[in-house]
Parts: structure tokens; C-alpha cells; sequence
């Protein structure tokens, strides 16, 4: 498959992704494979390895072990920060901070085969990501504050408020202390798509803790079909009336 095909599937595969994941090497638990297996087969649709403490060698090897999972299950493997990572792990998915590598040099290492994420934490950033030449989708938060970015100011819910409230086509995904109990805040500030990492990386059950993101997203996703579709036969209704 050429790099604009591969972009072109990927793209696909992310406008129908709901649910993300960042976890780390899973090195002290020591069961990476069987854990992907799981959270995949329960619905994640995107998992990135986020793990600061790896040199490049052992990202990459760690890297082989999502790469062989994402491509059991169909689901997209990100690559945090470092775009030499994501090329030579062949990643479907590159997410840069707003302090990592500019996107234009990041797009002119990767070429167009590999979509590119922001991190977003301000109206400001949020409203430039949903624009910028580039970049595939963002991230904007965090929604409460998270000891995976300690020290790093929560928006809150009005930053996914806000994002909601720009209307754009490109994906973009609430992050940041989301967990089943606050799930429904989020998707009533508008989220359809989040970001997760404790909520399922700790769970008891990681996959069951998947499943259950994962169709409580669907859910909402399919409530707004419904009401959509009821607004149009109302609409439909109003101008037969006429």
C-alpha cells in the first residue's frame, strides 16, 4: 500500500474512532501483549505508547509488540512526541505537545503516510489545531487535573465546551482524568471521543473497562443519529404542512 493509500485508510479508521488510549510498556506488570489484546478486542480504537523513561532502542522494541496487536485487531498504533520513532516504527499516528517539534517539520520527516495529533489547552490552541494544515485531529484538555501531566492546569469541561461549540469536521477528542463516573460530564460538554488512560490501564478488567467506554460512546453517538433524524422528518413535516 503506497503512503497516500496508508494516510487514506488511516483517516478512515480515525473519522470512526471514538475511544483512545495512552498507556505505558506495561513493564511492571509485565503482560503488554495480553493487555493490548484485551483493551482492543474491547473497543479501543486508537492506543498510543506514552512511556518518558524509554530510550529509543526499547521504544522500538516495545513498539514491534502494539504494531503485531493494532494489526490483529485493525486499530491505529500512535507514537508519542518523537517523529524518528514514528517513522521507523512505521506508526500510523504521530502526537506532538504544544513544546514538541513544530508540525510542519514534523509532516516534512514523515512525508503524508503517518496523521499527525495536537495537544490542545486553551481556546486559543483548540480553535488553531481545528484549522491547521497539517494536522489529522487534536486533544484539548485536561478536563481534571491528572498525575499523568502533574503540575498542568485543568480548562475543564469549557475547553471541551469550546471545541464543541467550533463545529469542525476534524476529529478531536476531550483528555485528561476521564473515567466511566464522569464520562457522561464530558459528552454533555459535547465530546464524542476521548482519551483514557487510568480509567483502563488500572482497571481490574482492562478489556471489560474498553467494552464499557466504548459503547457508552457509541450510545451517544447513535442518540444524536436519532435526533437528527427526527429534527429532518420534523423539518420534512413542517414544509409538507406548508
Amino acid at each position: 500500500m503506497s503512503d497516500t493509500a496508508a494516510a487514506a485508510d488511516a483517516r478512515t479508521r480515525l473519522a470512526g474512532a471514538r475511544l483512545y488510549l495512552c498507556t505505558d510498556a506495561r513493564r511492571r506488570q509485565g503482560d503488554l501483549a495480553e493487555f493490548l489484546d484485551a483493551v482492543l478486542a474491547g473497543g479501543v480504537d486508537v492506543v498510543q505508547l506514552r512511556d518518558k523513561q524509554l530510550e529509543a532502542k526499547e521504544e522500538l522494541e516495545h513498539l514491534e509488540v502494539f504494531a503485531e496487536a493494532c494489526a490483529r485487531h485493525g486499530k491505529l498504533l500512535a507514537v508519542n512526541d518523537r517523529a524518528d520513532v514514528a517513522h521507523a516504527a512505521g506508526s500510523d499516528v504521530l502526537h506532538l505537545g504544544q513544546g514538541d517539534l513544530p508540525v510542519p517539520a514534523a509532516r516534512a520527516i514523515l512525508g503524508d503516510g503517518i496523521l499527525i495529533g495536537r495537544s490542545t489547552h486553551s481556546e486559543a490552541e483548540a480553535a488553531a489545531a481545528a484549522v491547521q494544515d497539517g494536522v489529522d485531529y487534536f486533544c484539548t484538555g485536561p478536563c481534571w487535573p491528572t498525575p499523568t501531566k502533574p503540575g498542568r492546569p485543568a480548562p475543564g469541561l469549557g475547553l471541551v465546551r469550546y471545541a464543541a461549540s467550533l463545529r469542525t469536521d476534524r476529529p478531536w477528542f476531550a483528555i485528561g482524568g476521564i473515567d466511566l463516573g464522569n464520562l457522561d460530564q464530558v459528552l454533555e460538554a459535547g465530546a464524542r471521543r476521548v482519551v483514557v488512560v487510568r480509567a483502563i490501564t488500572e482497571a481490574d478488567d482492562p478489556g471489560a473497562a474498553a467494552a464499557a467506554f466504548a459503547a457508552r460512546l457509541r450510545r451517544a453517538v447513535e442518540q444524536d443519529a436519532a435526533q437528527g433524524t427526527a429534527r429532518d422528518a420534523g423539518r420534512e413535516g413542517t414544509r409538507e404542512a406548508e
